[in-house]
């Protein structure tokens, strides 16, 4: 196969499966929507106390009757639509003799097990959650499971994630991007000093569970109709391009049937809110998004492609410092989404704008990523 065949059929697949994706994933949402409801599988009640144990009259003030009677545990659509079509290519991979289907199957040992594991892991721990707080039950103040309990899986899976990158993908370096000289041909010749790829060694794993809890940490952007599915859009959109630039094209398929059920998610959840995406959706993409930054070298320009998710938990840590710490508060509401809300910014104006914020920031780090190499 010629190398321009074997770029469109690359193309194809990437954004093949991304289409089949989103139109898979609205087509069985009404089968979703519909034992969401018919279970009531919402909070009974608005949230009206902190992490630290304070009470947040304004937040309860702000969601007064928008989050109760609007099912919790829409992320299934996301992360159920990519295990099905995942399986779906493989198998009829694995038992006809037809090439293409051998070419459309992106399921790899070195490319796409280990963000499947996590997303599958993940979820399922926050479709427990959901569970849990659903129906009010568990040890936590409001229903779902303590923090610790949810902390400790995500540890387990961080450990899994770093013994796999370490000991069967052999890699305990990560890229820093600036080295090379950059010629724009005619024009001018940049030379730009960098450092290049640092080996890390058993540091390595330390540096991927830090990263795994700082991404966890950022599921708080959860809290607006359409914001976590625009935003993660964008974010995987922005992985999925430079796992394509850097010859990763499973991953970059992962990342694109990713994206397709993260917009049919968001074609549901833009307001007024069919579902929302709840922890089984939130903890399956934020712990995928740390396998997906180290799988594609790119970790040091997480924060800036992850930037509004990064501000949002940044937020949260400073608020409670600062009450801690100082005796007050920093922002009206942390999240920083509902202390715009708080000072009067209608919520599908924080939503949009973060979006936009979003798209810059995810464009902005692909660049970076992707100019030394």
């Amino acid at each position: 196969m010629s190398g321009e065949a074997e770029l469109i059929l690359n193309i194809f697949k990437v954004f093949g499966l991304s289409m089949l994706a989103f139109f898979f994933a609205v087509t069985w949402t009404p089968l979703l929507t519909h034992y969401l409801y018919k279970y009531r599988l919402w909070r009974k009640d608005v949230r009206t106390t902190a992490p630290d144990g304070a009470g947040t009259p304004i937040f309860a003030s702000l969601h007064a009757g928008r989050e109760t009677r609007v099912p919790r545990m829409g992320g299934l659509l996301i992360w159920m639509t990519l295990v099905v079509v995942a399986l779906a290519f493989w198998a009829l991979a694995e038992f006809t003799d037809q090439p293409l289907f051998d070419k459309l199957t992106f399921l790899s040992r070195n490319q796409t097990w280990l963000p499947l594991f996590t997303l599958v892991a993940a979820s399922l721990l926050g479709f427990t959650d959901d569970f849990l707080q659903v129906f009010r039950r568990g040890r936590y103040v409001a229903g779902g499971l303590e923090f610790r309990v949810r902390l400790g899986v995500v540890f387990l899976i961080a450990l899994v994630g770093a013994y796999w990158f370490n000991v069967r993908l052999e890699q305990n370096a990560i890229y820093i991007p600036g080295i090379g000289d950059y010629v724009l041909p005619g024009i001018v010749s940049l030379a730009i000093p960098g450092i290049g790829d640092v080996t890390l060694g058993l540091a390595f794993i330390a540096l991927f569970i830090i990263t795994m809890f700082a991404t966890f940490s950022t599921g708080v952007i959860d809290g607006l109709d359409g914001l976590s599915g625009g935003v993660f859009a964008t974010i995987f959109a922005a992985y999925g391009g430079i796992a394509f630039f850097r010859g990763q094209i499973d991953l970059a398929a992962f990342a694109g049937v990713l994206l397709g059920a993260l917009l049919a998610f968001l074609w549901f959840n833009i307001p007024p809110a069919r579902f929302y995406m709840g922890e089984t959706g939130i903890l399956g993409l934020t712990t995928t998004l740390t396998v997906f930054a180290f799988l594609t070298n790119s970790v040091i320009v997480l924060p800036i492609i992850a930037f509004v998710p990064a501000m949002e938990a940044a937020s949260v840590i400073i608020q409670l410092l600062s009450k801690r710490l100082r005796g007050k508060k920093v922002f009206l509401v942390a999240p920083l989404h509902h202390h715009f809300e708080a000072i009067g910014w209608p919520s599908y104006k924080v939503t949009m704008r973060f979006w936009v914020i979003s798209f810059v920031f995810a464009i902005v780090g692909m660049l970076v990523a992707l100019i030394g190499r």
